[in-house]
């Protein structure tokens, strides 16, 4: 039996709120709602699986992070797309910022010397943020309708980074079972 965790910054709750909006328009309008299933999100280290009696080790190992970086002020900024043939993402798009650049790599770096027998994705190498509003089940045909939209859409929030969080799944849904401050 394993649990399967995840990293991410989440958005504040006016912030989320609205995202929702866009992820509540986008499911009724392109049928596509896999990005409700879990609260609005920039992803530090994607999904992993380690064994329940590992549980306490994840816990013990998030809450002892050496993270170096400081609070720091994001801003989201219009859509993005990631233009997958078989799995097309639309996404909120954060501006460069050196900050979360750097502690995404710091939260790999503390992740790769903890559990060396998981492997690391290239996309997590290779980062590049963004806060999901459309994937998994949008199709290419709902993709191309949606994306000339969402392409010229407008969007702007800044906030407060202080924290993110370790998610685990339940078996339905992701839940925050710890927050590490910065």
């Amino acid at each position: 039996m394993e649990n399967l965790y995840f990293l991410a910054i989440t958005t504040p709750a006016e912030v989320g709120k609205r995202i929702i909006e866009i992820q509540y328009d986008i499911a009724s309008r392109f049928d596509s709602r896999k990005s409700l299933k879990v609260i609005p999100h920039i992803t530090l280290k994607a999904p992993f699986q380690l064994p329940v009696t590992a549980h306490q080790f994840v816990l013990n190992w998030f809450e002892n992070l050496t993270i170096s970086v400081a609070r720091f002020s994001l801003e989201l900024k219009d859509f993005g797309a990631f233009h997958n043939k078989n799995k097309p993402v639309i996404f909120i798009k954060p501006e460069p910022n050196i900050s979360l650049m750097k502690l995404q790599k710091e939260v790999l770096f503390n992740f790769k010397s903890a559990f060396p027998e998981v492997s690391i994705m290239n996309l997590e190498i290779d980062f590049h943020p963004h806060l999901t509003v459309a994937y998994r089940d949008l199709t290419l045909d709902s993709f191309q309708k949606a994306w000339p939209e969402f392409q010229e859409k407008k969007f702007s929030e800044t906030f407060d980074v202080y924290s993110f969080h370790l998610f685990k799944h339940d078996g339905v849904k992701w839940n925050i079972i710890r927050s590490f401050l910065l």
